[in-house]
């Protein structure tokens, strides 16, 4: 069934890897976002790209729906099918994210954390209301916001070590956010690379890409690991053993 899918965050790392992954794909069309002018390199031809979009910037709503417009809508490629204009998404993909380290030792730093609350949790409910109220979500669009762990308080340990203070409390912003509009999955992939070493983003992909199919709205603001325990490095000590895989995460 041919769908249309806007990843929000589409150059590097998870949101290049999404892109790829659902671009190969036989009747998808798929739009990612870009900050600069031009499409990067090396990722899918088949992409159509969004230019001069900063998830930073207040105006971020606004300005993605109207460069959709000057693209003829979310759709199908060329925008038209033989219903005629399509102008709604089926899927809808924020994972644009901002990461810088903090200790207490030398102290949170201010410009930093408010990149990091201003990417993660303050401009999806921008963006998702925008498309909204510009009738590119629909009642059967699916918004999927991409967290991480790092936002779920239970999951904390003092093994960890503390720190990276905006980094999890952004994410855990994130979470209330999808929580709130109820739309569906705050899906959760790891950020703590020590014991539970790093997934690369073609893994972690492939493994919401083929997730994410299964997903109905039984599972609408929950907080999941689609790859379950083994990449969350405090899931043991936190959760305990012998855990599932998805594995749903605590708050």
């Amino acid at each position: 069934m041919p769908q249309n899918i806007l990843i929000i965050g589409a150059t590097r790392g998870l949101g290049a890897s999404l892109a790829n992954a659902y671009a190969s794909q036989p009747d998808t069309t798929v739009f990612g976002t870009t900050r600069s002018a031009t499409a990067p390199i090396r990722l899918d031809n088949k992409i159509i790209w969004i230019p001069y979009i900063d998830v930073s910037e207040s105006s971020v709503g606004a300005k993605l729906v109207n460069q959709l417009g000057s693209l003829g809508g979310g759709g199908r490629r060329g925008g038209m099918t033989e219903e005629g204009w399509v102008t709604a998404f089926d899927i809808v993909i924020i994972t644009a994210g901002y990461f810088a380290t903090e200790d207490f030792k030398t102290g949170p730093k201010w410009d930093e954390e408010v990149k990091m609350y201003t990417t993660s949790s303050i401009s999806p409910p921008f963006i998702v209301q925008s498309l909204f109220k510009a009738k590119r979500l629909t009642g059967g669009s699916r918004v999927r916001l991409i967290s991480s762990e790092s936002g779920s308080i239970g999951l904390r340990h003092a093994k960890e070590g503390g720190g990276n203070y905006a980094h999890h409390a952004s994410k855990a912003a994130l979470n209330m956010v999808d929580k709130l509009t109820e739309m569906t999955a705050g899906v959760g992939f790891h950020k703590y690379w020590d014991d539970g070493g790093a997934v690369t983003p073609g893994e972690a992909a492939k493994t919401l890409v083929e997730w994410a199919e299964k997903l109905d709205m039984s599972k609408s603001g929950q907080y999941w690991a689609p790859r379950g325990p083994r990449d969350i490095g405090t899931a043991d000590v936190a959760m305990g053993t012998n855990l599932p895989t998805p594995l749903q995460l605590p708050w």
